[in-house]
């Protein structure tokens, strides 16, 4: 389904947040970087590649982003080349529940919008702390349920009607923005999201709601 919208997806992003998404992954680097200083970083499911690429103000000693789409993979390499980042940053074919990958290797693991997309994320939450040093921070960008009665009823409205006709309508496949609507409304966020974070391992969490809690960025610490 990834490989099918890859060549609309950047666009799509941008267009169905009004820009909004990329004041999110700013945000989310900006926390980063209160803790952790020219870190070695995994960017999990990296799509195509926009965490990874605003992860560069880090001055970071290297980032490897790793995703199961080639498509996508292909659009974020052709991004990196274009801003002669490659040495910076590396890609990856390789699955967020078995992240290829030796124990205490990275010192920050970050990923946006795609624990949603895990087949298993209690399991993909777990190996991204395997995978972390020891004080190594977790950082996950996703979409959450707004505030308020009337805003979450508008907000609905978008995600259940208007969301899926423009993606569809651009990207020529209607069935992966109705999958968008049905992953963000099922997805655990808030508290079930914290207790999830907690039972894959991690301490000291932290949630910021962004945008009246259309999204939010959850942090936690390898002890």
């Amino acid at each position: 389904m990834f490989d099918s919208i890859a060549w609309r997806y950047d666009f799509l992003n941008h267009l169905l947040s009004l820009g909004i998404d990329r004041s999110w992954r700013r945000k989310a680097i900006s926390i980063i970087s209160e803790t952790h200083k020219n870190p070695k970083i995994i960017d999990v499911a990296t799509g195509t590649g926009d965490l990874a690429l605003e992860a560069v103000s880090l001055n970071p000693e290297k980032i490897t982003a790793i995703d199961i789409s080639d498509k996508m993979l292909e659009i974020a390499e052709k991004k990196v080349r274009e801003k002669r980042l490659t040495g910076l940053i590396e890609f990856i074919k390789c699955e967020s529940e078995n992240i290829c990958f030796e124990d205490n290797t990275f010192d920050v693991a970050m990923v946006a919008f795609g624990v949603r997309n895990f087949s298993d994320p209690l399991r993909g939450l777990t190996e991204m702390r395997r995978v972390l040093c020891k004080s190594g921070l977790i950082m996950v960008l996703e979409f959450s349920k707004p505030d308020g009665h009337l805003f979450r009823s508008v907000y609905d409205s978008y995600f259940r009607n208007l969301l899926p006709t423009i993606g569809g309508l651009f990207s020529k496949n209607r069935r992966a923005y109705r999958y968008l609507n049905v992953s963000v409304t099922e997805f655990p966020d808030n508290e079930e999201f914290i207790e999830m974070m907690r039972k894959a391992g991690f301490s000291g969490i932290r949630q910021t709601r962004l945008t009246k809690g259309i999204a939010s960025i959850y942090t936690g610490i390898k002890e």
